[in-house]
């Protein structure tokens, strides 16, 4: 009972303190509590290698990382280092690739490598023998020209799949705009760059920066200093001592006004928004502190003012974020959000008018308090993780930090004004210096980006490709020649595909094929019949993710084991494309609307439902995608399928790559089987 009135008392007092606070006025901040963070040990190898130690016992684990900080430079030939990084742990002078792998698998541990670092972790009893594998793959290498082959076709094929994707050719596209195409940021890896890279450039690369005179050995775990000393002697002491070569950085030129930098994406279904600008901004700056607790409120968190507006305001997004950059060499402020293409125009327009608002206006001072409560409970989360302590420490050498940095974090973070907050945000968001890199659907968005102004001046739009060149405005809509109609689009694409005699006598198709899709194996089975029923599903390990039936008349899908029947208009959207050679008929109603590039190529487009367009090849007559809009949750949110590589059997091409893009999002599928007549039965479709 005492604790219960105790407890009412302090509630009392508190609600009555808090009533008498003065809002208007910035609370005069507490003192900030006394962090002791704490050093590792440290030591240094003839060779000019600096380890770091952190001991701790709590589980019987340990980690190693090794850290390369040299400058960044401009690569001859791009691509060179990723190649590098991906041939680390393919086998060494001294254990094949597959003994090494099994060797860490049977250890339980895990090693990686990057152009310039390594990780290891595992068991603290393990870890001598580990540490040595770790400088083993590091130091010792076997690089031969049939991985080196192997790593340059996947890396060929991932850079492929990515021209489709918006986000990728967004970010490249913001990178060479804010560093410059010749800057370190600023280059890209393309395909041409990685055909002409040989063996000999990646060996070169590794002799010239995999050296110890910038590096960092950091160990965390259950390990003492001295046995640290001895594994680090034994594993990296005989680590040849040598200098990087010299790197002449470009200096970083801001925009001269801001203005819309723009790549067409024909394909795409919504738009990435990059909104930045460069900034000279380091650790060690006074302003290091007040620009973090700024940023955390513009576009650092979940209710941030960015997020707030375009997502749970507008709607536009499912997120939208920002981040101001502190590299010793170069940085940017960015903000980014990927928003339906119907609401580009609008996004724009909300971006700029958070950032004007945090650079005019001060912001609330409950919002600052609570900001810094977050940094601070953060903040000692993180140092609950012995690895935080080493991190830091390796922090403040290659930063060039005060020794105290860390442990007056907090007090600094708490003495952060609202005056700070609107200083910073004038000195480093440059409202008249913006770069507004946009990937999207020209067709679509460009018409109304023309149009934004800002305090009645209209921002300029730039057009780029997708190799970050300058461009001319592209043709967005192009005339349609005379006498072309549904019926001889139509007409062509039969005759493409091998006419009417060679699919006389195909009565159904089944496919199926596989992707790859963040990690997973994905499995796609397609059936087809000429009376125009079709079953599609989705498959990881044997079990179904999706399924889409459609018996000519009625449909449904099954997401999750979650059964929906197709309402009316997903009926009609369905009969308009269901089924095979739906072109030897006109659907009524079906209209020829125009000229777009879909995968770089022009194509006729035919509208056949409101939410429902096909697009046909002009060169070839054969159709190259099929692009649906759906209502969900009060949004129109549009997919596309793309048909490429087209290959025949008996007689009939079929496109035995399915390309599904759905948002920001591509699975490829490769059709691995395709037959006429047989695997498809009328159970498929019930």
């Amino acid at each position: 009972m005492k604790k219960i009135i105790a407890l009412l008392f302090i509630a009392l007092v508190s609600t009555s303190l808090s009533a008498q606070i003065d809002r208007s006025q910035m609370p005069q901040p507490g003192p900030a509590p006394t962090v002791n963070i704490g050093e590792p040990d440290s030591f240094t190898l003839k060779n000019g290698l600096k380890v770091l130690v952190v001991e701790n016992n709590k589980l019987p684990r340990v980690s190693a990382r090794l850290i390369i900080d040299n400058k960044p430079y401009a690569e001859e030939k791009p691509g060179t280092q990723a190649m590098l990084a991906s041939l680390f742990g393919t086998g060494t002078t001294e254990t094949s690739k597959d003994e090494f792998n099994e060797e860490i698998d049977f250890l339980g541990a895990n090693i990686s490598f990057g152009s310039e670092s390594a990780f290891a972790s595992s068991l603290s009893k393990f870890f001598p023998r580990v540490m040595e594998l770790l400088a083993e793959g590091a130091l010792r290498p076997k690089f031969t020209e049939e991985e080196f082959e192997s790593e340059k076709a996947k890396l060929i094929e991932s850079l492929k799949a990515n021209q489709k994707d918006v986000g990728t050719i967004a970010n490249r596209l913001s990178s060479s705009q804010a560093y410059g195409r010749n800057h370190p940021y600023g280059q890209y890896t393309s395909v041409e760059s990685v055909e002409g890279i040989s063996l000999q450039d990646v060996k070169d690369v590794y002799a010239n920066y995999f050296v110890p005179k910038n590096a960092y050995l950091v160990v965390v775990g259950d390990v003492s200093t001295k046995d640290v000393k001895k594994i680090a002697k034994k594993s990296f002491g005989k680590w040849k001592k040598a200098t990087p070569p010299s790197a002449n950085i470009p200096e970083v030129e801001p925009a001269e006004f801001t203005q819309i930098n723009f790549v067409d994406m024909p394909n795409a279904v919504q738009s990435e928004i990059i909104v930045q600008n460069t900034v000279d901004l380091k650790m060690s700056d006074e302003d290091y502190f007040p620009v973090l607790v700024m940023n955390q409120i513009l576009g650092g968190s979940f209710g941030s003012y960015l997020n707030m507006n375009l997502r749970e305001d507008k709607g536009y997004t499912y997120g939208a974020r920002s981040s101001v950059g502190a590299s010793r060499y170069a940085s940017r402020f960015r903000a980014s959000a990927g928003v339906r293409n119907a609401v580009t125009d609008s996004a724009v327009v909300e971006f700029i008018k958070e950032i004007d608002r945090i650079r005019n206006e001060k912001v609330d001072l409950d919002k600052l308090e609570d900001t810094k409560k977050k940094f601070a409970g953060n903040f000692v989360m993180q140092l609950e993780q012995p690895s935080t302590v080493a991190n830091y420490a390796l922090n403040i050498e290659i930063q060039g930090l005060n020794d105290d940095f860390y442990e007056t974090y907090l007090e600094k973070i708490n003495a952060v004004t609202d005056e700070d907050i609107q200083r910073v945000a004038q000195k480093y968001l440059k409202a008249d210096q913006l770069q507004i890199v946009i990937a999207g659907k020209g067709s679509d968005v460009v018409e109304n980006l023309e149009k934004i102004e800002i305090n009645g001046n209209k921002i300029p739009v730039l057009y780029f490709n997708k190799e970050t060149e300058n461009v001319e405005k592209p043709e967005f809509k192009k005339e349609l020649p005379e006498g072309v109609t549904v019926e001889t689009v139509f007409d062509a694409y039969i005759d493409a595909i091998g006419g009417k005699d060679a699919i006389a006598n195909v009565k159904s198709v089944m496919m199926s094929g596989n992707a790859s899709f963040q990690g997973m194996s994905l499995t796609l089975t397609r059936k087809l019949t000429v009376d125009g029923k079709s079953s599609e599903v989705v498959s990881m390990g044997g079990n179904a993710l999706s399924k889409q039936v459609f018996d000519g008349e009625e449909g449904y899908i099954i997401v999750q084991g979650q059964k929906i029947t197709y309402n009316e208009q997903q009926l009609r959207d369905t009969k308009a494309t269901a089924g095979l050679f739906q072109e030897l008929n006109v659907m009524e109603g079906a209209e020829l609307v125009g000229i777009e590039q879909v995968n770089d190529k022009d194509a006729y487009v035919i509208q056949l439902t409101e939410n429902v367009r096909e697009f046909y090849s002009i060169d070839t007559g054969l159709k190259l995608g099929t692009e649906v809009t759906q209502e969900q949750m009060g949004q129109k949110i549009t997919s596309t399928i793309s048909y490429l590589d087209y290959e025949e059997y008996d007689g009939v091409l079929v496109p035995v790559t399915l390309s599904q893009n759905l948002g920001p999002q591509t699975v490829d599928f490769k059709m691995e089987e395709v037959k006429f007549n047989e695997g498809v039965t009328e159970a498929d479709f019930e």
